[in-house]
């Protein structure tokens, strides 16, 4: 059942409670630019807020605007990306900042529909990007998010389908200020992490992460490495350098090739 007036009262004053004396400081919580919002919330997406903090203002500084972003080559930007795994995200990013400058003069569109246009933007991305950059109170989860509604309106349920999850988000929404509201409801997810067994556990969504060692995650990630030297490579040549079996490589290989991180000619590899 959905709160009431009252409920809603009390469980906004235990999320900004816990906001107020223990919320975290990032540098993406200091502007309200949606270029570095939108940087933000791609680094964000399957990698942990320690590793993109140090990474993201680094990003930043290498590429300010999307006018330079855009600009970049794969080479260029997975050189700074380095470090932070999921490399087809570099390349979204890249790819989106070209055509958020050819479609929208370089102003990033403020409704979350329009967003989902854009590579590796889903639903939730897009609201998180709205609702940060513009202030806009928008309906979206994410696994904090998630977390922190089913420890308080779904306890002792199993297999909870974010759909129902939805209209609590929305009944709760601190529309005046959804920004600082949604901050608040991430930090108190961490908290929960920490203090109760996780109650993603009983999410329908939730599944363990493959362990990374002998993964084709690894395995992409050396190809990746093994071409950041500028150079162009023989196939056979990174197929050699790598200790895994050689179909697996090969076909790592096509992938990376068929999704535009790697361009091949002939038998020779190369980042374009």
């Amino acid at each position: 059942m959905i709160p009431d007036s009252r409920e809603i009262e009390l469980f906004r004053d235990v999320v900004y409670g816990q906001y107020r004396r223990y919320g975290r400081s990032f540098a993406w919580r200091e502007t309200s630019d949606p270029y570095a919002i939108h940087v933000s919330e791609i680094m964000l997406q399957q990698t942990g807020t320690t590793r993109v903090a140090s990474k993201y203002e680094e990003f930043l500084s290498e590429f300010p605007s999307y006018a330079t972003l855009a600009a970049s080559s794969t080479a260029e930007v997975l050189r700074v990306w380095s470090g932070l795994g999921y490399n087809r995200r570099a390349k979204y990013l890249r790819d989106s900042a070209r055509i958020v400058i050819d479609r929208w003069n370089g102003v990033l569109p403020r409704d979350t529909e329009t967003l989902t246009d854009l590579p590796g933007i889903g639903k939730n991305t897009a609201g998180a990007i709205v609702a940060f950059a513009y202030n806009t109170p928008v309906v979206f989860i994410e696994t904090n998010i998630r977390r922190v509604f089913l420890h308080a309106f779904f306890a002792g349920r199993e297999k909870v389908h974010d759909t129902e999850l939805l209209p609590f988000i929305e009944a709760t929404l601190d529309r005046a200020s959804p920004r600082e509201w949604y901050w608040a409801l991430m930090d108190f997810g961490v908290f929960l992490a920490r203090e109760f067994p996780n109650p993603n556990r009983r999410s329908a969504h939730h599944t363990r992460q493959a362990p990374f060692e002998n993964s084709n995650r690894q395995i992409r990630g050396r190809v990746i490495a093994l071409l950041a030297d500028g150079r162009s490579h023989e196939r056979d040549e990174i197929v050699r350098a790598l200790a895994f079996p050689e179909q697996r490589v090969h076909a790592v290989i096509d992938d990376l090739s068929n999704e535009g991180l790697i361009a091949a000619e002939n038998d020779a590899l190369y980042i374009p």
